[in-house]
């Protein structure tokens, strides 16, 4: 069984930055992929960030580009989100997840395990 621990939401400025993490357990090392979603109230979760198992392909949603940085542990059990130059629409919570398939995808629907998830929130 899959279990993923998502960690380091919280509230910052306008212009601030914060680290997720995702700790997986069940499904770990290079050969899975790992992904980010958002999701604000009233609306469909949304795909921000994946990367490969190995960490060689990544993925970014257009509006976090320049902004966001994926990246993983070199044992693949630990996925991180660093994001920079955060704005009030980034305010949502934020899921991990993880694939059977060491490709990345933002389809939502490719993803069979999820955390729990952790807010985030950017005040103005």
């Amino acid at each position: 069984q899959v279990h993923l621990v998502e960690s380091g939401g919280g509230l910052v400025q306008a212009g601030g930055s914060l680290r997720l993490s995702c700790a997986a357990s069940g499904r770990t090392g290079s050969n899975y992929a790992m992904g980010w979603f958002r999701q604000t109230p009233g609306k469909e979760r949304e795909f921000v960030a994946a990367i490969s198992g190995r960490g060689g392909s990544i993925l970014y949603v257009d509006s976090v580009k320049g902004r966001f940085t994926i990246s993983r542990d070199g044992a693949g059990n630990t996925v991180y989100l660093q994001m920079n130059s955060l704005k009030p629409e980034d305010t949502a919570v934020y899921y991990c997840a993880s694939r059977g398939s060491w490709y990345p995808t933002g389809q939502l629907y490719d993803y069979d395990a999820w955390g729990q998830g952790t807010q985030v929130t950017v005040s103005s």
